[in-house]
């Protein structure tokens, strides 16, 4: 009779729990029913197939493409490959090419050192918590949802020439759209317009990220709001100065829309974007010709690309 309590005991203490970790996620996958399984392969699978079919095959045909004289008529079997000529001749015998890439420099110049700063300094004013901060964060980021070409459109009521407001105020005649000496000028403001408020929406999440007890022990030694802010939180948004600065250059290049809508990258607005639908999908229909251009574009993205990458996994290692 005094071995039955023990024989009880031994009973209610539970068997030990699996150490390994691999059977623990043997267990949690047995969880999942054949429902769950086929759902998370489709959502793995589904955006991938995607990436590859709509991103990756074109990057890789547009790269190929651009080694080849196809004028997108003939069958692919008799694509001519003539190496590097199109890159030669987009150096050399085309025009546009000069103008196209002196545009996007500057293109790249206003926002970086107009809109950027700009941005930021709204992110600084808004973080400070005033009075319809919400309203004025919500009127700054409204440009960002419409698409250039909507823009290019309400520009179109401020720079018309017989009708516009910038005109009507001043009283001049000046075709800010047509004439091509002051058209590009026209144009970078109203994507500007557009770009501060990514730029400020962007920094507003790195200021809200960043520990008060910095700028607390900043104030502390004397330091200023200015020199609190270029010496200790603006190091400390790395990431987000990495991002914005990526951001910037692929909005440069990438500007597209405004122009087409204006002239269609004509007469003073020539840009690579522009350049690469006229001879792909324009009356030329040089296919071969416009994939070189676009893999000249392709080819400076990658660059800022791989370097915010790199940015970003060094920061995951620490």
């Amino acid at each position: 009779m005094s071995d039955l309590p023990l024989i009880q005991a031994d009973r209610a203490v539970p068997p030990p729990a699996a150490t390994t970790t691999n059977g623990g996620r043997g267990r949690r996958l047995r969880l999942l029913s054949r429902t769950d399984r086929v759902v998370i392969t489709l959502m793995v699978l589904v955006p991938l197939l995607l990436v590859t079919g709509l991103v990756w095959l074109p990057a890789v045909a547009t790269v190929l493409l651009s080694g080849t004289n196809w004028d997108g008529i003939g069958p692919i079997g008799e694509i001519e490959w003539v190496g590097v000529k199109n890159y030669d001749d987009v150096v050399n015998i085309y025009p546009p090419f000069v103008p196209a890439v002196q545009n996007n420099l500057l293109w790249l110049a206003a926002l970086f050192v107009v809109a950027t700063p700009i941005g930021m300094f709204l992110a600084v004013l808004l973080d400070k918590e005033l009075r319809g901060g919400r309203f004025y964060q919500t009127a700054l980021y409204l440009p960002v949802v419409l698409s250039l070409a909507l823009i290019g459109f309400i520009w179109q009521l401020i720079y018309s020439r017989d009708q516009g407001l910038l005109n009507g105020v001043f009283g001049g005649e000046t075709d800010w759209y047509g004439d091509p000496n002051v058209n590009i000028w026209a144009v970078l403001v109203a994507a500007g317009w557009r770009h501060v408020g990514y730029i400020m929406l962007l920094y507003l999440a790195g200021l809200k990220g960043v520990d008060p007890s910095l700028r607390e022990a900043a104030a502390v030694d004397g330091s200023s709001e200015t020199s609190t802010f270029f010496r200790v939180v603006f190091p400390v948004m790395r990431p987000i100065n990495i991002i914005v600065l990526v951001v910037t250059v692929i909005e440069s290049l990438r500007a597209f829309d405004l122009v087409w809508v204006i002239n269609k990258g004509r007469n003073g607005l020539e840009l690579i974007s522009a350049l690469v639908t006229q001879n792909v999908v324009g009356e030329a229909s040089r296919i071969g010709f416009g994939s070189a251009l676009a893999t000249i574009m392709l080819a400076v993205s990658l660059v800022f690309i791989t370097i915010y990458l790199w940015t970003v996994m060094r920061e995951d290692k620490r």
